[in-house]
Formats: C-alpha cells, structure tokens, sequence
C-alpha cells in the first residue's frame, strides 16, 4: 500500500493543475494570498508525490528518458505554440495572460523534473522533500522578476516598481520597488537554505523506509585478468 501512496499527492496535484490551466481562465496578476496559496498548491502535491515515489533501480534510466521526451515532445512543442499564437495575436494585451501562465508552468516543470531526476538517482524521500521546497520558494522569491528588471532594455528609465511582481504585491501592499523586491527574494532565498540544511522529512523518511524495499540487480562482475 505504501508504495502506492504517492499517487495520492499526484492526483491532487494534476487536478489542481487541470483546474488552474485549464477550466479558470488564465489569469496574469495574483489578486491576494490565498490565490498564492491555490496556486503553489500543485506544486506541493507534486513535491510530495516525488519524495514518495518509490525508487527502482532497473527503471531510472528509462523513466529518466521519458522525462526527456515528455519536455521535447509535449512541453517544448505547447509552448512553441503559445509563443506564436501570442506573436500571431492581434491584441497581445489580451493573448498575454495565457502566455505568462504558460511560461510559469514550465518553470514549474523544469523543477520538478530536476527533483524527479534526484529522486530516481537514490536521494531519500526526506532529501527530496527539502530539495523540492527549497525550489518552491526560488520559483516564488521574484528572483527571475530581479532579473527582468535589471537587464530588460527599458525604454527610456527603469520603472521605479515592478508593477507585473503581483505576487510580491499582495504581501507588501502594492507594487514592489527593486529595494522592497531585493529584501523579498532574499528572504525566501535564506528560507530556501534553511529548508536545505534543516533535519526536515525525517517522518517522510521513516514511512518511505517502511515500504517494499526494491532489490537491485545484482552487480556485474569484472572480467578477470
């Protein structure tokens, strides 16, 4: 039963997901925290599921390589197209919110994927977990946000605010300044290390232990000379 606990988070998380990318219309701005919280949702179940997705030595390599061709054959391709479906548009204003949420979704999937790919390779479900938190909090910390703001081409000065950083807005009262935004990312980055070194997942360890144990193949012996 253990070792199937972990489609429990999966299809908490595909619903939400379906819900958000799918069914709601897509929706630019973060209006207040607890469309945060709905939308960082997924990303949760989906840590969760990884952490206990149980390991199997003979299928890494192989799930590794349908990782791959998912992101090349499904993500990659869906987002060629939002891309020139916005390009194409003829009002981009209105076409730019389903891009935007696009574009955080493969955010969201290129961490995942990494953390997926940790698991498989033989880090413990509680390392996995604190891996897989500390990742949420950089996805949300504005770092890319930063980024943006000091190498984009403005024309013309630097915007004092960063007025698209909604989901820094609903926390410090209105559009952050690149100061207020600084302190923002740097407090969920120090968050982020603390989760890394914190003795965090121990009881995800203790019930992932207490799972079918998969035995590996045994080892090839060397050729002997």
């Amino acid at each position: 039963m253990r070792r199937w606990f972990w489609l429990l988070p999966a299809a908490a998380g595909a619903a939400l997901a379906y819900a958000i990318m799918v069914v709601l219309p897509a929706d630019r701005t973060i209006d207040n925290v607890g469309e945060v919280l709905f939308k960082t949702a997924p990303l949760l179940c989906a840590v969760l599921a990884i952490a206990l997705f149980p390991q199997r030595p003979g299928l890494s390599l192989a799930l590794v390589g349908v990782l791959l061709l998912g992101y090349m054959g499904v993500v990659d391709t869906l987002n060629v197209h939002n891309i020139f479906g916005y390009a194409e548009s003829p009002n981009q204003d209105a076409a730019f919110p389903e891009l935007y949420q696009w574009t955080i979704f493969v955010n969201a999937f290129t961490v995942l994927a990494v953390l997926f790919a940790y698991r498989l390779g033989g880090a413990t479900a509680g390392r996995t977990l604190r891996a897989g938190l500390a990742g949420i909090l950089v996805l949300i910390s504005g770092l890319n946000d930063l980024t943006y703001y000091f190498t984009a081409d403005w024309e013309g000065p630097r915007p004092e605010h960063l007025k698209w950083a909604s989901h820094i807005a609903v926390f410090v009262g209105g559009p952050p300044t690149a100061t207020v935004a600084i302190v923002f990312c740097a407090i969920h980055l120090a968050l982020a290390v603390a989760v890394l070194v914190a003795p965090l997942g121990r009881w995800v360890d203790r019930f992932d232990a207490g799972a079918p144990a998969v035995t590996p193949a045994p080892p090839v012996p060397a050729e002997q000379y």
